[in-house]
């Protein structure tokens, strides 16, 4: 029996500081939060209805001989929209003077590009096609390839241009920056012409010398 006690005594000896040297259990290991992929930004669309210093809106339409024109195409150039109707007497007055055709000239060669755009619907006032169009065209000294014709009225509308003439200048980047009248006298007089201040030429000029435009948006008449 003592012999026994004796024993035991030296197994709990031999026990009891092996179990004092062995370390604190290890934790389980917290699995690490991974962060959820960031979706990548799009990039901000055109607004349905032209807005002044945001995207143009985009459009396709098909000029005087039968070749659809996209506007975004024109990427890097700086564009002009006129809205026409040969027969009203608002753009009559700059058709007779030849003011608008000169612009046209004297900008293209600034490789600008100039747009004309007709929403005059079928059997309306101002509305051609086929042979009496490209007569009317060429009568007007205008140019088939850059005449567009919107008949339904959509293009017009996203750009809510209500009157003839309206103007819209749009940037290299696409943006929108000077959208209203040709100029500031507001009446069918060839005479006035020459004494009002043209909004869309001084637009251009400014866009051309790398400036800001300084009339961005004028109310439209016609």
């Amino acid at each position: 029996m003592k012999t026994l006690m004796i024993a035991a005594a030296v197994f709990l000896l031999s026990v009891v500081p092996a179990l004092a040297q062995e370390g604190p259990k290890p934790q389980a290991e917290t699995p690490e939060k991974k962060e959820s992929p960031k979706s990548e930004e799009k990039p901000a669309e055109a607004p349905k209805t032209a807005e002044m210093d945001k995207a143009a809106p985009d459009f396709t339409l098909k000029n005087a001989k039968g070749e659809e024109i996209k506007l975004a195409s024109f990427k890097g150039k700086i564009v002009v929209l006129e809205w026409v109707n040969f027969d009203c007497p608002y753009v009559r007055k700059h058709y007779d003077a030849k003011d608008m055709v000169t612009l046209q000239k004297k900008y293209r060669e600034k490789e600008v590009v100039w747009l004309q755009i007709c929403s005059s619907a079928k059997g309306k006032q101002g509305h051609f096609e086929g042979d009496a169009l490209k007569e009317r065209i060429a009568k007007e000294g205008c140019d088939e390839a850059f005449y567009l014709l919107d008949e339904d009225g959509a293009v017009g509308g996203a750009y809510k241009a209500r009157t003839t003439p309206a103007m819209y200048v749009i940037d290299k980047e696409g943006v929108l920056r000077y959208m209203g009248a040709i100029d500031s006298i507001r009446s069918a007089k060839q005479e006035d012409v020459a004494k009002a201040t043209n909004y869309v030429s001084a637009a251009l000029d400014e866009l051309l010398a790398g400036k800001a435009v300084t009339t961005k948006e004028t109310k439209s008449y016609g």
